[in-house]
């Protein structure tokens, strides 16, 4: 079974706008807060020739019986007014063209458990109600500019991995003739990278490369076809092993 490997997104909003425009990154989409972490700072680029405004929007993924995911907007505490889960300080970003900025994810709450959140770096044409700090006359200014034609502004949705405070990983593996299984038998999620399903010893014949996430409690298993080899990095934190399997 396959956990989080279609998770991150890239959304496209559609605007009036001019082709040439802002044109956002922001890097890697999975991030990972280790156990004796509280904050991480993520970074936009902005690889357009116009200024970018860009909304950081955080909802809290939450897995229900049977796997299914549902994202929640992340609560404020009634009795501290403090969000417990994660926050982003700035929330608006003004990222000047063939620049970057930066905002600082910041982790407030229990660290008993790990815990799922969905990072969304929208970019908008700014209005009043979006609290950006520009004058009436620069939203203007910015909209006549972008005034002809239409324009695709990208934006970015990405996982955010709060690891627990005594985080601990115990990956066990089953290798049977016709199956190679992972199960996750830590407390925080753990990674499948650069997967990758080839003929025995022809290189040309592979399928595309894959990721996969094995959060804790979990197995993450694959068939073993007679001919193919499976490469993979088995990713525990700070730990990577290089995993070769066989069906010859």
């Amino acid at each position: 079974m396959k956990f989080l490997t279609g998770l991150a997104s890239v959304c496209l909003f559609f605007s009036v706008a001019a082709q040439a425009g802002p044109s956002i990154n922001v890097g890697v989409i999975y991030d990972y807060l280790d156990g004796g972490q509280s904050t991480y700072l993520k970074r936009v680029f902005n690889g357009g020739d116009s200024t970018a405004f860009v909304k950081v929007n955080i909802f809290e993924i939450i897995y229900e019986a049977g796997g299914v995911s549902k994202e929640i907007p992340v609560i404020t505490d009634t009795a501290t007014l403090v969000r417990n889960g994660l926050m982003a300080s700035p929330a608006r970003l003004i990222v000047p063209a063939g620049g970057a900025q930066g905002t600082r994810l910041l982790y407030v709450g229990s660290r008993d458990v790990e815990r799922y959140f969905r990072v969304r770096f929208v970019p908008v044409v700014p209005e009043k109600e979006d609290e950006f700090a520009v004058s009436a006359e620069e939203r203007e200014s910015y909209k006549k500019n972008l005034s002809a034609g239409v324009n695709v502004l990208a934006g970015y949705g990405t996982i955010f991995f709060v690891r627990p405070k005594n985080t601990r990983f115990d990956t066990q593996t089953s290798d049977i003739a016709a199956q190679y299984a992972l199960k996750n038998n830590g407390n925080s999620v753990v990674v499948v990278d650069e997967f990758k399903d080839c003929a025995h010893n022809k290189e040309a014949d592979c399928k595309p490369t894959s990721k996969h996430h094995i959060l804790a409690g979990r197995t993450y298993s694959f068939a073993k076809e007679a001919g193919r080899e499976y490469r993979f990095k088995l990713i525990e934190g700070d730990s990577v092993k290089d995993i070769e399997v066989s069906n010859r």
